[in-house]
């Protein structure tokens, strides 16, 4: 029987990895569809990081159909364990189809507009003194992200919104972090357009970000966090 919060954590994350059907142990994850107008990225780029999108999620659930077969008998700490690779591989197609998701749904709005009335805006600058400390930190975090993310998050644990960099999909994610802000940071969405110009790419991204969904987010994590309290 699922608690509250665990049942608002589910909603919170299914416009994401939408429509999972239990098959046994296996499930089966639905990819979205993204429009992307942007013009700050090429469209190989566009239709190479909607690609990424869609592969991920393939080996989410191949991965998963082959978890629902996989002897469990013999799992132990040896590295060579197949069921202990496919539950690696298993978190990392989690947690990048899903982010990369968030990512593709908060850009390429060309009349991206943040209101000082906004719940996201008035969060922000609570949780970091003020709004433009909360960018100046985000945009650190982007910077400083190897091949990975950049993630503005609701922590459950901390009750307020944090900042973190995400190097790869398995490594770095913190424990009950709800992201509300995702930036893509991997080599595939700027060199092609950008070369080692990632600081521009990072401007441009974060004037198109679409605040009404990112509200939406927001809204979501507060309904959330009063049920925590």
């Amino acid at each position: 029987m699922k608690t509250s919060i665990e049942r608002a954590v589910i909603r919170a994350i299914d416009d994401v990895l939408p429509k999972r059907k239990t098959l046994r142990e296996a499930y089966v994850v639905a990819p979205r569809k993204f429009k992307l107008n942007t013009e700050k990225l090429s469209e190989k780029v566009k239709s190479a990081r909607i690609r990424h999108f869609e592969m991920t999620v393939e080996t989410l659930n191949r991965v998963s159909a082959e978890l629902d077969g996989a002897a469990t008998d013999d799992a132990d700490n040896d590295t060579s364990n197949s069921f202990r690779n496919l539950k690696i591989a298993e978190s990392f197609a989690i947690n990048d189809s899903f982010l990369q998701g968030q990512y593709l749904d908060n850009i390429s709005d060309l009349n991206s507009q943040v209101n000082m009335d906004m719940l996201c805006y008035m969060r922000l600058n609570r949780d970091f003194g003020d709004f433009d400390t909360w960018q100046k930190n985000f945009i650190a975090c982007a910077k400083s992200s190897r091949d990975g993310y950049a993630v503005s998050a609701y922590s459950i644990y901390l009750q307020r919104y944090i900042n973190f960099v995400v190097d790869s999909a398995d490594i770095g994610v913190p424990f009950s972090a709800i992201p509300v802000i995702v930036l893509d940071i991997s080599e595939g969405c700027y060199y092609r357009d950008y070369l080692d110009n990632i600081e521009l790419y990072i401007t441009n991204m974060m004037r198109e970000l679409n605040w009404d969904i990112i509200e939406e987010r927001f809204k979501r994590c507060e309904k959330i966090a009063r049920i925590m309290e």
